[in-house]
């Protein structure tokens, strides 16, 4: 099981319920191909860095979720043909390892 999280940046003249309908159709995207733990942050409205799609501003969201890699190609196409999505980016996060600290020797 991979642990994935994707942001993604939507316009900025939606409204919060239509800031809400979209997080809420991705998120259940995500449930219907079967990814677990889905946590959702609304990181609000920001300046962004560059001009997209003729907007200066956008709602930043993020979502973290478990599971394997098949559901990440349909939730990006989905978000690719989307007019409310300005720009999207999905990582898959490393594991932590856990090193085991060497052993003292004793003289």
């Amino acid at each position: 099981m991979n642990i994935y999280e994707t942001m993604f940046i939507l316009r900025p003249d939606l409204g919060e319920e239509q800031v809400n309908q979209a997080v809420e159709k991705y998120q259940n995207l995500l449930r219907d191909q079967g990814a677990q733990e889905i946590e959702i942050q609304n990181r609000g409205k920001h300046r962004l860095a560059y001009e997209i799609k003729r907007q200066r501003d956008g709602v930043y969201i993020q979502m973290n979720y478990k599971g394997n890699g098949i559901f990440v190609a349909p939730l990006e196409r989905s978000m690719r043909l989307s007019d409310e999505v300005i720009r999207y980016l999905t990582l898959k996060q490393e594991e932590p390892s856990v090193k085991p600290e060497p052993a003292e020797v004793e003289a």
